[in-house]
């Protein structure tokens, strides 16, 4: 331009809206005989001319602000409220529909310069007329007290011009008194010595003298005379202050107007921040699916290694028959299980079969593997019923204990029970149907010694049990002697707790004693006193827990052991007597939950214990480890996660009511809380989730679960089936 922003004149300031405007009438009288879209153009240019002269400061000022002006809510009021109109002209006949929300976000530059024409300017051009049609829609809420033209006058500098020329008409003349100097001396500033250097700081008469208490009554030395105040002799007037009042008023509006335009901001960034707290939490679960799928492939992983040894192992077997195949506990088997392929049509979450044959509360439950066999056991009822997980139907019954049955393991088609006849049972699975009328018969440990002395070498089955068939017996009895392959004596009081793994099985009792057991002969090899562990504990590591105190050793070898268990969620309760809650092993490491609350690590080479781990306050009723933690569920209402590395507790987790049973893998934990539905809890994500859907009408007592098929007995006498 020729001329520049300081050369202005008043005058010149004055015409240049009419300046803006004249490229536009010449432009306008030059094609009078245009075409329509020509005179679309010519008024877009004029509408939209302010905002693309840049100019001048207003203009720009203006430019900066229309986007805070017309907030996106105003926005959005106008696009809801806005009426359809009729297109004129066969305006918007490609069916394109263009708002005032369109021309909002449109670019704004519509100048008769060369530059890129874009789809969008084309929609606006061909849809002026049904804008310029349109009524413009009042908003709603707070921004309809706010017109654009007031939301623009309010934020626009000139606004604070009033409040300085009140401030200026408010300065009376007096001497300089040199206050900026003592400011900048208040602060500790170091400030130029000005021209006056040397005046009074102050002139005599203004200064105002107070005399302190201990000076009353003394004569000054220099007598001092008041002066006026500052604001004495000035006057404004009456058409001066009322002015300023409607000023005041005016700036009053201002202030609430801008007041108004800062909320609507701060209400929509809060809005942005909510939005962005919702997609980084989804983006934060997005991360821990992430973080399940990769134990989901190490699990998996681990379990295609597991199942090439164990192929390998049997092609081994097949070549040397006289090898025997051991069976190695599900409960320790990773990776994904085989399973129908309509299972993954089932909804997870919900038990999709009931299995009802029990008369009263389920005791004990396990399962070989998903939809295959199915042991259950109940109060009252001495004889376990087998059911067949792929059809639901009860294949038939163990007969043989003669009292309750409190533990089962089930592994391939191999079956171990223990009772309150202190009897563990050994039952092939696969000869339950046979089994009609047998009534059982007893098999004890001198019976066994008599057989391998009597019999050379035995005959050894394919499962790696050692079979009864030659003992000097009928034929008839040996023919018919059902699916109870062995029974073990030993114990004097209940068997509350099994486990076994290939040719070894440790079994805990009431009689306050574990055996471990050789399943090919049938003999106890071992028996671990936990009366003893409790008198002799292992000495303490620095900073363990302090000693469970709650069942000394002298107070448990003192009769019977019973504790009433805490109400379950139905206000039932019971008495607790199971001293041995719950046994696993893995190679020689023992970890056994007793009565006293404590979990033992145990040494079965030496049957001696050598770590005790402290924290339930109640029996412990439920425990699983793997090669980094031991997970235990007591009566106290907690489980608690113990690190084997440290020795301590790596978290605890609390419920209502007393846990009775649980099984967890590298992903969740799956626990019976005395409550009707089943807990899981997410070791990835630390969130609880429950199984409520079809469930259990009364709390569950026992679970069992395989990859994504679980199976739960309840105090309802029902056995549920769920797809996880």
């Amino acid at each position: 331009m020729a001329h520049s922003s300081k050369q202005r004149t008043p005058h010149d300031n004055h015409r240049e809206p009419r300046h803006a405007l004249e490229p536009l009438v010449e432009s306008s009288s030059s094609s009078a005989a245009a075409s329509a879209s020509s005179k679309l153009d010519v008024v877009s240019r004029a509408l939209l001319a302010p905002f693309t002269h840049r100019k001048h400061d207003s203009t720009k000022l203006l430019a900066d602000l229309a986007p805070v002006i017309m907030t996106p809510r105003m926005i959005n009021a106008a696009t809801v409220s806005s009426k359809p109109r009729a297109s004129v002209g066969g305006v918007g006949a490609s069916g394109a529909h263009v708002d005032f929300a369109t021309l909002g976000r449109a670019p704004l530059r519509f100048s008769m310069g060369t530059r890129r024409i874009t789809s969008r300017d084309l929609q606006i051009v061909e849809a002026t007329d049904e804008l310029l049609e349109a009524e413009v829609p009042e908003p709603d809420g707070v921004a309809s007290d706010v017109s654009l033209l007031r939301g623009f006058n309010a934020t626009i500098p000139s606004a604070e011009k009033s409040r300085i020329r009140r401030r200026q008409t408010r300065n009376v003349d007096a001497p300089r008194l040199g206050l900026k100097k003592l400011g900048m001396n208040a602060r500790g500033l170091l400030v130029d010595d000005e021209d006056h250097e040397g005046e009074s700081v102050a002139s005599e008469d203004d200064v105002v003298v107070v005399t302190r208490a201990e000076t009353v009554g003394r004569k000054s030395k220099a007598k001092r005379r008041g002066r006026q105040s500052l604001s004495a002799g000035k006057i404004l007037g009456r058409d001066e202050l009322v002015r300023q009042s409607y000023e005041i008023e005016r700036d009053k509006e201002n202030l609430y107007v801008r007041r108004t335009l800062i909320n609507n901001e701060i209400v929509e960034i809060s809005n942005k921040i909510d939005s962005l707290d919702v997609l980084r939490a989804k983006l934060e679960q997005d991360l821990l699916k992430l973080q399940e799928d990769e134990l989901e492939l190490d699990d998996e992983l681990d379990g295609v290694r597991e199942r090439l040894e164990v192929e390998e192992s049997r092609s081994r077997a097949s070549r040397s028959p006289a090898q025997a195949n051991h069976v190695q506990s599900s409960r320790r088997r990773k990776g994904p299980a085989f399973l129908p392929s309509e299972h993954d049509e089932l909804p997870p979450g919900v038990a999709f079969m009931t299995l009802a044959g029990h008369s009263t509360p389920i005791t004990a439950l396990d399962i070989s593997e998903p939809y295959g066999m199915l042991v259950s056991a109940s109060q009252e009822d001495s004889q376990p019923h087998v059911w067949d997980l792929l059809s639901g139907d009860e294949i038939g019954r163990l007969r043989g204990h003669r009292g309750t049955v409190k533990c089962i393991q089930v592994e391939d088609h191999i079956c171990l029970t223990g009772g309150e006849d202190g009897n563990v049972r050994l039952w092939d699975l696969r000869r339950v149907d046979d089994d009609d009328d047998w009534e059982g018969e007893m098999l004890s440990l001198s019976d066994v010694a008599e057989e391998d002395e009597s019999v050379d070498g035995g005959r050894v089955k394919v499962d790696g049990i050692r079979s009864s068939s030659r003992l000097s017996k009928p034929t008839s009895v040996v023919e018919r002697d059902g699916p109870c392959v062995r029974t073990l004596e030993g114990h004097s009081k209940a068997v509350s707790a099994l486990y076994f793994e290939d040719d070894c099985l440790v079994t805990g009792a009431s009689d306050k004693t574990m055996r471990q057991w050789d399943l090919t002969t049938g003999q106890c090899v071992m028996t671990m006193d936990i009366l003893w562990a409790i008198s002799h504990p292992p000495a303490a590591a620095p900073g363990s827990a302090l000693p469970n105190l709650l069942f000394p050793g002298a107070a448990a070898a003192a009769g019977t052991f019973a504790v009433p268990t805490p109400p379950y969620a139905d206000g039932s309760w019971e008495m607790y007597q199971d001293f041995v809650g719950a046994v696993q092993f893995w190679g020689y490491a023992l970890v056994s939950g007793s009565g006293d609350g404590a979990v033992r690590m145990w040494d079965m080479r030496t049957g001696q214990p050598h770590r005790t781990l402290l924290g339930h306050t109640a029996p412990v009723t439920c425990l699983q480890f793997d090669e980094l933690h031991v997970v235990s569920g007591s009566l106290d209402k907690t489980v608690r996660i113990w690190d084997l590395r440290t020795g301590g507790t790596f978290e605890t987790l609390k419920y209502d009511h007393a846990v009775t049973a649980l099984q967890f893998d590298t992903r969740k934990i799956v626990a019976a809380t005395g409550e009707n539905g089943i807990k899981i809890y997410n070791r990835t994500s630390m969130q609880q989730s429950t199984l409520m859907t079809n469930g259990h009408t009364k709390p569950v007592e026992k679970l069992r679960y395989m990859d994504r098929y679980l199976v739960s007995g309840g105090r309802d006498s029902v056995v549920k089936v769920w797809a996880l």
